[in-house]
């Protein structure tokens, strides 16, 4: 098993059941847009936030 997968296997028994359950959901989906050849054309998350905080700041008068 490769190192990656095994430090997941041991992190999600680490963090509470809520958290493990919210990476597994994430992680299949990761695994379905692979699986599916579509992950570079999905979204960032981290970019789709910088967005909404900057429609969120007030603009300049």
């Amino acid at each position: 098993m490769e190192a990656i997968a095994e430090q997941l296997e041991t992190k999600l028994h680490e963090w509470k059941p809520e958290t493990s359950e919210k990476v597994r959901v994430l992680v299949a989906e990761i695994i379905e847009m692979a699986d599916d050849d579509a992950l570079d054309i999905g979204r960032s998350r981290s970019v789709e936030q910088e967005v909404l905080d900057l429609l969120d700041e007030p603009s300049p008068r």
